[in-house]
């Protein structure tokens, strides 16, 4: 064994060499996210030329090879040889790491992207790149091959002087990423989210493959819009979204917000653009301000009594739809994914201006001020009802140490590292994987009927439905406030349903209850959908079974069509026997299961579908439909 540790064993990664062999601490993954991440390190350059007023178009293209190209108008990357390095700026931008107009030499105020090495990164990551810059009336081009510079820069002709920006393509490299089939659904929301944030900046997407689809967005009223859109599907109690913007210690500040007759509260965080999914002192700032001014207009109006308590910024936020948007020069955010921003003036100004804004908004408007304290007042006293249900379950839990649902069939093992839980739908299919489960490991939770559809419901009545009580009582982490992860019982929840329409249903209804309760189950991985088999397919005394119809075709082709085969298209779980059950469904070794995913970059389209699937509002419900129809695979009428 060599144990020699030397000079020789360390390596120097030169140039992007780096990039190509770690390309994780970059992009985050090489799966389909980190692919999606290449074209919105290129756009955000071009948003940066928005944000700085020097650009009022892109157009994004997905191309027949799947590659991409990304046209601004701005006012097209520097060209002219940058002295330190030698070399032209343009070459710099797109072959040196943190490299770029963004470091304080005057070039951008604020700035998204991946502190300058963005369009490095793409580079590296791409079989090739190509770049067309349009300044002075000519046209300058270069092209890279894997990072490095294939075509020096050179004029390809000219244009009309008043022409000016930046024309990126590049194909990523199949050689370096899991998939490389860009996804248009997943650009879509990503780039209406952008335009949505930067007010006036219309932004064109183009399929050219098959397909041929074509979208532009561009919102004039910026995050007020924004708001509207993320209130589809709910109703609004007040007309107008409220609006406050304005500059302190160098950050620019903008808040919408609208409360909707729904219980959930929808609060989204950016900075320079950048999500910031778990908020930061931007978010803190806001809150305070909210819970300070309405606790003071509500005293000062009479409509919170001497001997009544505060409200609860929980109360004030209750239903309430917000986009808080701070442009910072420099930002500092914690840990490496900036997930949450952390400096101190953002809070100070965010504060400052939402509090003296929105004191005069309830003054000028005390019809919209009296709607929303009523809603605060009345969450606030369903809370006090929720919190009593819950400290009478507590208190009887300790008296009897009968905190189980009496229909729960646990699993022997403690160690919830190798326990599981299946959610079933009815006491029939409950029966059967009572049956046919591994004992020591895996425990069944059969459900009653659909469960209650908590978009329309209050925290009083959640508390108060039997089967939601029994599953918050299984899993063991409470909710909302009192979620505790750490007490989670079982590894895997597993939610098994009929693969029907009604199946469906319930898995909405159940994926709603967790999301909007106890989302950390999801973001960490807990939950799952069972896929039980469409098909049994049996001849001459050997059995298939078929998850698609696309698998029994298949199975069909290698078997043969004859007389021989017996095919049966399964309705239900009841419809199986416990060995059947065990074989298809529930084995480990043998079963498919869906894990349920939630994409932290696209939280504020997520709340859109839910809210539009299970709210009140038909219209958004049967728009949505019919555009998605198309994609259905599996329908039973």
């Amino acid at each position: 064994m060599n144990t020699e540790y030397g000079a020789s064993q360390i390596q120097i990664l030169e140039g992007l060499e780096a990039v190509r062999v770690r390309p994780g601490m970059y992009i985050g993954s090489i799966s389909s996210r980190g692919l999606h991440h290449l074209v919105y390190e290129i756009v955000d350059n071009s948003v940066d030329e928005a944000l700085a007023g020097f650009c009022t178009e892109i157009e994004v293209s997905i191309n027949e090879d799947n590659s991409i190209t990304v046209k601004d108008n701005g006012r097209g990357i520097p060209v002219d040889i940058q002295k330190k390095a030698g070399i032209p700026a343009l070459e710099v931008v797109f072959t040196i790491l943190h490299a770029g107009g963004k470091f304080g030499g005057g070039g951008y105020k604020t700035s998204g992207g991946l502190h300058g090495v963005g369009a490095s990164v793409v580079n590296a990551l791409s079989t090739w790149l190509d770049v067309k810059v349009y300044r002075d009336g000519k046209v300058y081009h270069m092209r890279f091959e894997k990072g490095k510079v294939v075509e020096k820069i050179e004029v390809i002709g000219e244009c009309d002087p008043q022409k000016t920006g930046t024309e990126v393509s590049f194909l990523p490299d199949a050689g370096i990423f899991e998939e490389t089939v860009y996804d248009f659904d997943i650009l879509k929301i990503r780039l209406r989210e952008t335009a949505f944030l930067t007010k006036a900046l219309k932004i064109t997407l183009i399929d050219n493959r098959e397909e041929k689809r074509k979208m532009s967005f561009h919102y004039e009223g910026g995050i007020k819009e924004f708001v509207t859109y993320l209130n589809k599907g709910k109703v609004p109690i007040y007309e107008d979204v409220i609006y406050c913007e304005g500059t302190k210690e160098k950050v620019m500040v903008e808040v919408a917000m609208q409360h909707n007759d729904n219980y959930s509260e929808s609060i989204y965080t950016f900075v320079n653009n950048i999500n910031t999914p778990e908020g930061g002192t931007h978010l803190s700032g806001f809150k305070n301000a909210l819970t300070k001014t309405f606790n003071e207009y509500a005293r000062s109006n009479k409509l919170l009594k001497d001997s009544d308590e505060n409200l609860s910024g929980e109360d004030i936020r209750e239903g309430l739809v917000a986009i808080i948007s701070v442009k910072i020069e420099d930002p500092q955010f914690e840990g490496q994914t900036k997930q949450k921003l952390g400096n101190s003036e953002a809070q100070t100004a965010v504060n400052s201006i939402v509090s003296e804004q929105l004191t005069y908004f309830l003054e000028q408007n005390p019809t919209v001020a009296k709607i929303i304290s009523e809603k605060a007042i009345t969450a606030q006293r369903a809370r006090a009802a929720a919190r009593k249900a819950r400290d009478l379950t507590r208190r009887k839990s300790a008296l009897d140490n009968m905190s189980l649902p009496g229909k729960l069939a646990d699993c022997s093992s403690k160690n919830p590292e190798e326990c599981e839980i299946f959610i079933v739908e009815g006491d029939s299919a409950g029966g059967s994987a009572k049956g046919a489960r591994r004992r020591d490991t895996q425990a069944i939770l059969p459900l009653r009927g659909k469960i209650l559809n908590v978009e329309k419901a209050r925290l009083d009545k959640i508390y108060s439905n039997a089967e939601i009580k029994g599953m918050i009582t299984a899993f063991g982490t409470g909710i909302h406030d009192d979620f505790d992860i750490t007490k989670l019982r079982y590894n895997k929840i597993i939610i098994m349903t009929d693969a029907d329409v009604d199946g469906a249903h319930i898995d909405t209804l159940m994926l709603t209850f967790i999301y909007r309760f106890m989302p950390e189950l999801i973001k960490e991985g807990h939950v799952y959908l069972a896929q039980p088999p469409l098909y049994k397919l049996e001849k001459n005394k050997k059995v298939w079974y078929a998850y698609s119809d696309e698998e029994l075709n298949n199975i069909l082709k290698e078997v043969g069509r004859d007389q021989n085969n017996k095919i049966q298209r399964y309705k239900g779980l009841g419809e199986m026997d416990a060995e059947q059950l065990w074989e298809t469904t529930m084995d480990p070794e043998r079963r498919v299961l869906k894990k349920v995913v939630l994409d932290e970059s696209m939280l504020s389209e997520t709340d859109v579908v839910f809210s539009t699937l299970m709210g009140e509002q038909v219209a958004p419900r049967r728009e949505f439909i019919e555009a998605n129809a198309k994609y259905v695979s599996n329908l039973d009428i």
